[in-house]
C-alpha cells in the first residue's frame, strides 16, 4: 500500500511537467517557447545538461536545471530527447528503467534515428514521438513535423497540441522525417543566410547595415505571410510584383544566372544526404 501511494504520489507530481535532455540550442529554445505559449510555467520544465553552468541564464529565468537524467525524467510526465546523433543510443539505454509507461511519453527531436531504434533501446513501451523542428520555436514561430512510432496516437496527438502552440504542426511518414530536417531544421539556416544576402546588397546601394537588415528581415517576413494567409503559390506572387521591362525582373534573372534557386535546392538535397548519414557515421568513426 506504501509503495502504490507513493507512485500515485510521484504521477500527481510529475502531471504537466516537461523534461528536457541535453538543453543545448535547440533544447533551450524549445523550453522558452513553451514557457512563451503560456501553457507551462518554466518551473515546471527541467532542463539537464552535462554542465549544466551553461544554464544558468534559464536557471534565472525560474526553469529547473540540473545534470541528473533519470532524476528529471522522475520530476516529468513529458520527456522531450535532445541530444545529438551520437548521444541518443546511451541516453535511451540509460533512461529506459526510469520510464513508466503509464505515466511518460517520449518525444525525440534527434535528427536520424527512428522510434524503432529509440524505441529498442529503451527496452520500454511507452507513447513514442519523433518530432524535427528548428529555433524559431523559441519565438513561437516553429515549423514542426511530426510522426509516431506504432501504437503512440495518443502520445502523437498530445505532442501536437504541444507544438501546435509553438507556430505550425505538420504530421508526416517517418520515412520523410530526415527530409524534414532539411527543409525545416537546416532551412531556417538558409533563409537567414539569404536574408544577410539581401542587407549586405542594401548596404551596397546605400543604407547603413542596421537599416539594411531591418528592412530585408521585414520583406522576408512579409513575403512568408502573404503565402501562409493566401495560402498562394510564390510565383502568383512574383508575377504581381514584376512588369515589363521593370527592375525586378531584371534583378530576378540576374540572381537566376548566378544560380540563386539551384543553389538552394543543392543545398537542401545536400543537407538531406548528410543526415542520412550522421547516425549511420557514428558505427564508421565519422567526425
Amino acid at each position: 500500500m506504501d509503495k502504490t501511494m507513493e507512485q500515485n504520489r510521484t504521477r500527481k507530481n510529475a502531471a504537466g511537467k516537461i523534461a528536457i535532455i541535453g538543453a543545448g540550442n535547440i533544447g533551450s529554445a524549445i523550453a522558452r517557447g513553451l514557457a512563451a505559449s503560456g501553457r507551462f510555467r518554466p518551473e515546471n520544465i527541467i532542463l539537464t545538461r552535462r554542465r549544466p553552468e551553461l544554464l544558468e541564464e534559464l536557471r534565472g529565468a525560474k526553469f529547473r536545471v540540473g545534470s541528473d537524467n533519470r532524476a528529471a525524467v522522475k520530476q516529468a510526465e513529458i520527456i522531450i530527447l535532445a541530444v545529438g546523433p551520437r548521444q541518443i543510443e546511451a541516453l535511451a539505454r540509460e533512461l529506459g528503467p526510469v520510464l513508466n509507461a503509464r505515466r511518460h511519453i517520449v518525444i525525440s527531436i534527434v535528427s536520424g534515428v527512428s522510434t524503432t531504434q529509440i524505441a529498442a533501446w529503451l527496452k520500454k513501451k511507452v507513447g513514442l514521438v519523433r518530432a524535427m523542428t528548428n529555433t524559431a520555436i523559441a519565438i513561437r514561430e516553429a515549423m514542426t513535423c511530426l510522426c509516431a512510432a506504432p501504437g503512440s496516437r495518443d502520445a502523437l496527438a498530445r505532442a501536437k497540441a504541444i507544438f501546435d502552440a509553438l507556430g505550425k504542426t505538420l504530421v508526416i511518414d517517418e520515412e520523410l522525417m530526415l527530409s524534414a530536417t532539411a527543409l525545416t531544421g537546416c532551412g531556417i539556416a538558409f533563409f537567414l543566410r539569404a536574408i544577410r544576402a539581401a542587407s549586405q546588397g542594401g548596404t551596397q546601394i546605400g543604407f547603413h547595415s542596421e537599416e539594411a537588415l531591418i528592412m530585408a528581415a521585414q520583406t522576408a517576413r512579409g513575403a512568408a505571410s502573404l503565402l501562409l494567409g493566401r495560402q498562394g503559390h510564390p510565383e502568383s506572387e512574383i508575377d504581381k510584383v514584376t512588369t515589363p521591362c521593370g527592375c525586378t525582373i531584371e534583378g530576378l534573372n540576374e540572381m537566376e544566372h548566378h544560380g540563386f534557386s539551384s543553389a538552394m535546392i543543392t543545398g537542401i538535397v545536400t543537407s538531406n544526404e548528410k543526415a542520412a548519414r550522421l547516425f549511420r557515421g557514428k558505427a564508421a568513426g565519422e567526425r
